[in-house]
């Protein structure tokens, strides 16, 4: 009985992990996409979080857990397209200055 409850209490959270990650990173995403506002992006900082959710994505597929997998996966996509982004305007801005 005290192992079913351990694996659920452990499922819930993951999950609460999953959704928590996500609703981190996504209005970023989407405020980055819509406005291509980048000035108070910190490079490193997205960088080693980004770096951060691939780790996490290969640990989620080699355990053969789904949650953690797909959550850094949809985490990595936002932190790449807002770096993608990021690095955009910082390379044209550099050139506009000049």
């Amino acid at each position: 009985m005290m192992d079913f409850i351990t694996n659920n209490l452990t499922d819930i959270i993951g999950y609460a992990a999953s959704i928590c990650m996500i609703l981190g990173y996504m209005p970023q995403a989407i405020y980055t996409i819509r406005t291509h506002d980048t000035d108070g992006i910190a490079v490193p900082t997205f960088l080693m979080m980004g770096l951060g959710s691939i780790f996490f994505a290969i640990q989620g597929l080699l355990l053969k857990n789904w949650p953690l997998f797909i959550t850094n996966v949809i985490t990595t996509t936002s932190s790449g397209i807002v770096f993608g982004i990021k690095m955009y305007n910082d390379y044209f801005k550099k050139d506009k200055k000049q």
